[in-house]
């Protein structure tokens, strides 16, 4: 379904709705509301917003750029109840706060130093115990991970994976494109819509491994199988696309059927540590986040393995800044990508060097995940109704937290996304590579 403005605006009014919990009565307000507002914009650097606390008591800005509700005395406990991000994050998907519009809220957020929120965190601790919050454990929600096992096992990584991934391809489908492309898309214009732009980007990876009809790729990560379907249609390529969503597998399984390639695409359940076969190519589109820094050098060495002596390899990943490394306390870590661990990328590409790969081109598109994401986010609101029947309001309520908040960290800076197109040079130490670009845009 196409977003429209339309769509979008009854979204937003309909949430906004939700704060008004009483009628405003500014004249209620109180010391412990104004404290808990003063202590909030120190860590937020503003204060033009309205915090509304469940009794009428209100704080801060007639004319608010965004509102916090308070929609219970619980709000109060669940904030104290550990890392605050996370606390949040949890009291948010729990129903008991409400921020609307949410990015207002979460650009300061983002943008500030992590040191700065840990300062302003204890004048904030001290207003919610003056509004008689009481510090003590959460409990554990149906939308949290339940992760066992050592970080980065096989097992630990399959139940990460399906967390996650496992969701009804339904529920996904409402806000991908029609291809199920579940990465960042490729704008050739600001204009461009969803669709065209997934299209662009599988077109792109495509071009920059330089497939050629009767070639091997594997897509590792292979989500939906889009990228599998897509070279196999266009580049004649045979394909594996190896993930550990059983969703995803079950899905991919279905589309290939719907059209005719069951004899060129193949996609399998299966760890990347796993596979045994030798291409002429391998991609992998946002799955390097999964793997961990500990694993990173056996990630690197497996896709080396995997390519034949002047094989290409594309590689597509999130990365941050050395100084924003994600926090494994933090609510995406909790609740969206369980065990995800974000690297520099120095440290990716020097992780890929030692395996035996030679780095030939790396490639920012920070900017085509924001408009990706906002994307998403728009169709998302727009099927709100669908989303939270198939997959949970607090499942719901997850995605839409973690789609608008990345987009804001795109936005500004503090998440980045890198294409590095990387070879395994011949006996001859040979690339095997055209002297440019040019190919991959003509």
């Amino acid at each position: 379904m196409d977003l429209t403005h339309t769509n979008v605006a009854a979204a937003e009014r309909k949430r906004r709705r939700r704060l008004r919990l009483v009628p405003r009565r500014p004249h209620l307000s109180s010391s412990s509301a104004v404290s808990l507002h003063r202590a909030m914009s120190r860590a937020l650097n503003r204060v033009d917003w309205r915090l509304v606390l469940w009794d009428g008591r209100t704080a801060g800005s007639d004319r608010p750029t965004f509102t916090i509700a308070l929609r219970s005395h619980a709000a109060v406990d669940r904030l104290l109840s550990g890392v605050p991000e996370k606390a949040f994050g949890r009291a948010y998907v729990e129903g008991l706060i409400d921020v609307a519009p949410l990015e207002p809220f979460l650009e300061p957020l983002a943008a500030a130093p992590i040191a700065h929120l840990f300062r302003a965190w204890p004048a904030i601790a001290t207003a919610l115990l003056g509004l008689g919050g009481r510090p003590h454990g959460a409990p554990i929600l149906e939308a949290e991970a339940r992760l066992r096992g050592i970080r980065h096992s096989r097992q630990r990584d399959a139940e990460a994976i399906s967390h996650h991934y496992d969701l009804p391809p339904e529920f996904y489908a409402l806000f991908l494109d029609r291809s199920l492309t579940y990465s960042c898309g490729y704008f050739e214009s600001a204009e461009a819509g969803l669709d065209a732009a997934q299209e662009s980007k599988l077109e792109l990876v495509c071009r920059k491994l330089r497939l050629q009809p009767g070639e091997t790729l594997l897509d590792v990560g292979c989500g939906y199988g889009s990228l599998v379907i897509h070279a196999a249609q266009h580049h004649g390529v045979r394909a594996v696309g190896i993930t550990l969503s059983r969703a995803q597998v079950d899905c991919a399984h279905s589309l290939i059927r719907e059209r005719g390639l069951e004899d060129r695409v193949e996609v399998r359940l299966a760890d990347y540590r796993d596979d045994n076969g030798t291409y002429d190519a391998v991609a992998s589109i946002g799955m390097v986040e999964h793997v961990g820094r500990k694993n990173l050098g056996v990630y690197s060495q497996a896709v080396h393995r995997s390519l034949r002596p002047g094989g290409r390899a594309l590689i597509h990943g999130i990365t941050q800044q050395p100084s924003r490394m994600w926090n494994r306390a933090s609510f995406n870590d909790a609740f969206v990508f369980p065990d995800g661990e974000i690297e520099d990328v120095g440290l990716m590409i020097r992780a890929y060097e030692r395996a035996g790969l030679e780095v030939r081109d790396v490639e920012s598109l920070r900017e085509h995940y924001e408009m990706t994401l906002r994307l998403w986010a728009r169709r998302l609101d727009a099927n709100w109704e669908e989303a939270v029947r198939i997959a949970g309001e607090a499942r719901a309520l997850v995605w839409r937290l973690y789609l608008i908040g990345a987009a804001v960290s795109f936005r500004l800076g503090t998440l980045a996304i890198h294409q590095t197109l990387a070879v395994r040079p011949d006996p001859q130490g040979l690339s095997n590579l055209p002297l440019t670009r040019r190919d991959w845009y003509a």
